[in-house]
């Protein structure tokens, strides 16, 4: 139930809403709404507030970009409010309706486009490959937009490789054309002994396999390790999302490089003629190198 307010109270409580709350009620007491009618009606309509306190979820990402609490989240957490009633509290309302108004309406158009970029799509590292040996010869680059809204243990998993230097010198070793591109075994037996016993719990599926999207290759539930693929075929690998392969990135640049890994080898043994995963684990770059010259490889891997 909300409880009658005078004038003073409003202006005060104003200061801790989002501003584009402020806006909504400031207008309304120019029409002559008396001040709790105002503050009753802009709480039914706040995620920030209910009449027991609660918050309130935001039903679509579409709406994200208008959503003062959150960016991205289907339910706003309290420190989401927290965060927007601290930016909030720090402005100086001052005495006045109209100084109060024109802060409002400065801080709803400078907030409006933090929330739009400050999102986990926005926050997502970039991680930028350096491939040599592509098939046909030559070098080329691809880059990996990491996507912690789809899968934040993955990324952060992907991230501490990426930062610990561990893709440098690692062979592409599986190439399936029309379906996926795969590495992620070091090609130093004592580097790779020390991740592969660190098994990953896995993040749900958010997104599907779709042609360019990253992922850890997995022998099971909660077994991601290392090995990445990419997914190669045109029409994606959808069939993927139904055992449990949750995309942890996108290739946003250099998709033309990722088709060009030497793929002549085919299928890894015993299956094929390609090379053995447990020889590549006990044996890294000494056994792929004269056995199998050919595989495209990372010369560097860097944050853009």
């Amino acid at each position: 139930m909300y409880h009658p307010l005078s004038s003073t109270d409003f202006v005060a409580i104003m200061r801790f809403l989002p501003s584009f709350y402020v806006v909504t009620s400031l207008l309304l007491l120019t029409v002559g709404l008396p001040p709790s009618d105002a503050f009753a009606f802009v709480a039914r309509q706040s995620p920030c507030l209910s009449s027991a306190g609660t918050t309130n979820s935001i039903p679509s990402l579409s709406s994200y970009r208008y959503a003062p609490c959150s960016a991205l989240q289907a339910s706003p957490s309290n420190d989401d409010c927290a965060t927007a009633e601290d930016r909030l509290s720090r402005r100086d309302a001052g005495s006045s309706i109209i100084a109060m108004m024109a802060s409002a309406f400065a801080t709803t158009f400078t907030n409006t486009d933090a929330f739009a970029e400050s999102g986990p799509e926005a926050e997502g590292r970039l991680v930028e490959f350096e491939v040599a040996n592509l098939d046909g010869g030559g070098s080329g680059k691809f880059v990996i937009k990491m996507r912690p809204d789809w899968a934040p243990k993955g990324v952060e998993r992907f991230e501490s490789l990426t930062e610990n230097g561990f893709w440098d010198g690692c062979r592409i070793f599986r190439v399936i054309p029309g379906f996926i591109a795969q590495f992620g075994i070091s090609g130093s037996p004592e580097v790779q002994s020390v991740w592969r016993s660190k098994s990953l719990p896995d993040d749900p599926v958010k997104v599907s396999n779709t042609r360019g999207t990253v992922v850890f290759a997995t022998a099971g539930p909660n077994t991601r390790t290392t090995q990445i693929f990419i997914n190669t075929n045109p029409k994606g690998n959808g069939f993927l999302d139904r055992q449990g392969f949750s995309p942890i990135g996108e290739v946003v640049e250099g998709m033309d490089v990722v088709d060009k890994f030497y793929a002549g080898y085919g299928e890894g043994a015993p299956s094929g003629k390609g090379p053995n995963q447990g020889l590549i684990q006990a044996k890294g770059n000494a056994y792929l190198e004269p056995a199998y010259p050919k595989l495209s490889y990372f010369s560097k891997a860097s944050f853009k």
